[in-house]
């Protein structure tokens, strides 16, 4: 997570303002995203074959403690009923090689929250479909660990399932991974977490619901943690995400934290979530297009200490050509809705935070432009005390992530002050698109300190907002958090933004 002021984004995240429930409440019953309805939807969870398939082995309902769930190319199929799998709890489903486990309609496996986990093991390409799989772990345990695919394994494909009431994350995701058309519903931590040593590549989330997680308020425990949401992605190399609903999760909604790249996220609607709607943060390289943002950030917008957040949150992140993928040149925003999130897009980044120094919360983890030159152990004080862009090799450069070549453009944004209460308010952070950062001040042997990254973020980094549609009474922030300039500054030869933009009732 992002270190320093950046850092109360999401804290306490599940003691949530009266605001924040109103605002679930009122949007319960309405459904602007029926199309992408899973969680309860028996077209899409229910479909699953009623008699057992041919040459299947036939799991019944009751204790399935005896069976060997580790047969290669074989296909189990669930009997309708409760499903528990022994007394351990280190007590699991180990599948073997290619192998299926598919439900009859009605076919619930559960942990009776006495087993940690439901699928783990490292066989590949396991294939999980219409099951509900339901309270694994105990209350506050199994921090930054899954139910499915606990063990985060290779070619997994997890779909029509719900996944619910779980302790840490409801799934482990590895490389190849493709998970649709899940239900990810109030688990404790994340309804996901992408996550492996060497970093997972290649995955895909498509047509899930992904909502209520975070039911623990890990943030509260442990202050400052970064470690909950609806989902979360670390050192990703390559994802899709298409399709989703993400709402009503107790803290981010989406939340792609240190060397992720190559993402594609669109056509996902964002409702609802308490803090900001997606976070994308120390990573690189990724196309943002077509989303829908709702109400994002109500719960923690009034307790961020005037800090913006809502819709989208950029923080040291950008395009890069030297880091190999997609989307190298430009890092596009383009095409979103953002419908009375309590800020929309903010770019930023901490002044302070880089390889290296001591208010890099990723702790251990260095940027990817040049890692041959640029690593932790070069990214020292030696090396970067009066460090300059003149110097070979060129460290200043090497060790800093940065938000640069951000596009946002084409998208529409909608604000009506009223509508989201009497907290949102200029000095709570209500209402702003912006890009800025901080004065830089530590640790003493920075080569950033003073105005070095207010002004690169703002003049020199190819960051810029142009052809958007607002409406409503917009502020905007740029160059130094609570820098507010007037949308004539805002766009006058200082600084440039947004031309061929609308703005409307001001």
């Amino acid at each position: 997570m992002a270190a320093g002021l950046a850092a109360v984004a999401v804290a306490g995240a599940c003691l949530a303002p009266s605001l924040w429930h109103e605002a679930r409440a009122a949007t319960a019953t309405v459904s602007p995203t029926s199309s992408l309805r899973v969680c309860g939807n028996k077209a899409e969870l229910a479909r699953g074959p009623r008699r057992a398939p041919r040459h299947s082995i036939r799991v019944p309902a009751g204790n399935d403690a005896r069976v060997n769930w580790s047969r290669r190319h074989r296909t189990y199929w669930f009997a309708p009923g409760v499903h528990t799998l022994g007394a351990g709890k280190y007590t699991q489903i180990l599948p073997g090689h290619d192998s299926v486990y598919i439900g009859a309609p009605g076919a619930v496996i559960t942990g009776k929250h006495v087993n940690y986990y439901a699928f783990g093991g490292n066989a590949t390409d396991v294939t999980i479909s219409y099951l509900t799989i339901e309270d694994f772990g105990t209350l506050g345990g199994n921090m930054n660990e899954g139910v499915v695919n606990q063990d985060s394994a290779t070619g997994w494909t997890i779909s029509h399932s719900t996944i619910r009431d779980n302790a840490g994350a409801g799934i482990m995701i590895g490389s190849r991974n493709r998970i649709a058309h899940d239900c990810l519903a109030d688990n404790q931590q994340y309804g996901f977490n992408a996550y492996s040593v060497a970093g997972p590549s290649n995955i895909v989330l498509t047509h899930n619901e992904i909502t209520g997680n975070d039911t623990y308020n890990w943030e509260a425990h442990i202050s400052g943690c970064g470690c909950t949401g609806g989902g979360k992605f670390w050192s990703v190399n390559g994802a899709i995400v298409t399709h989703n609903w993400v709402h009503g999760n107790h803290s981010v909604g989406l939340w792609a934290d240190t060397n992720n790249r190559g993402f594609e996220i669109a056509h996902n609607y964002f409702q609802d979530n308490y803090a900001t709607g997606l976070i994308y943060e120390i990573s690189y390289n990724a196309l943002i297009k077509d989303n829908v943002f709702v109400r994002n950030g109500l719960g923690n917008g009034p307790h961020n200490d005037g800090f913006p957040s809502g819709g989208i949150y950029i923080s040291e992140s950008g395009s890069d050509s030297r880091v190999p993928g997609s989307f190298g040149q430009s890092f596009k925003i383009t095409g979103n809705t953002f419908d009375d999130n309590w800020s929309g897009v903010i770019l930023w980044e901490n002044a302070n935070r880089f390889c290296g120094s001591p208010d890099n919360s990723s702790t251990g983890s260095c940027t990817l432009v040049d890692p041959s030159v640029a690593n932790i152990n070069t990214c020292d004080q030696a090396n970067l005390t009066g460090a300059t862009p003149a110097q070979v090799p060129d460290y200043y450069d090497l060790c800093r992530w940065k938000t640069q070549n951000v596009l946002v453009e084409h998208n529409i944004f909608e604000f009506h002050p009223k509508a989201i209460g009497s907290d949102c308010t200029p000095a709570n952070g209500c209402g702003y698109v912006g890009v800025f950062s901080e004065w830089g001040s530590d640790p003493s042997w920075s080569p950033y300190q003073g105005t070095s990254v207010e002004d690169n973020i703002t003049f020199h980094q190819g960051n810029e907002f142009e052809d958007n549609t607002y409406q409503g009474p917009w502020r905007f922030m740029i160059l130094q958090l609570g820098n507010t300039v007037s949308w004539a500054i805002w766009r006058s030869a200082a600084y440039n933004q947004d031309p061929g933009s609308t703005l409307r009732g001001n």
